[in-house]
């Protein structure tokens, strides 16, 4: 496979993650559109690596899985938490944040 179908199916994620932002309104659904845009970033991280035989896009992308789950981690317990209090995760609704 050549660079151009990894580079073609990271901007179909990248641009799939946008739409899930910027649409949604549940908090869970704009966390997993977030992950989306990490994964996009980690095919076009790892398709250069490979591309150029050099190892640090990979190590690059290991990165962005670490924050990607130190993301997750901490988004699903705010979700949570807003979940426990005002009991929808719809972010429209959410406006105690708002001071």
């Amino acid at each position: 496979m050549g660079l151009n179908q990894f580079l073609i199916l990271s901007a179909f994620l990248f641009c799939t993650g946008i739409y899930g932002v910027l649409a949604r309104k549940n908090a869970v659904l704009v966390l997993m559109s977030i992950e989306l845009m990490l994964n996009a970033v980690n095919i076009n991280l790892v398709a250069f690596s490979a591309y150029r035989s050099n190892v640090s896009g990979q190590v690059f992308a290991l990165f962005v899985i670490t924050i990607a789950a130190a993301e997750v981690g901490v988004g699903l317990a705010i979700v949570l938490l807003i979940y426990r209090n005002v009991h929808t995760s719809d972010l429209d609704e959410v406006d105690q944040l708002k001071g």
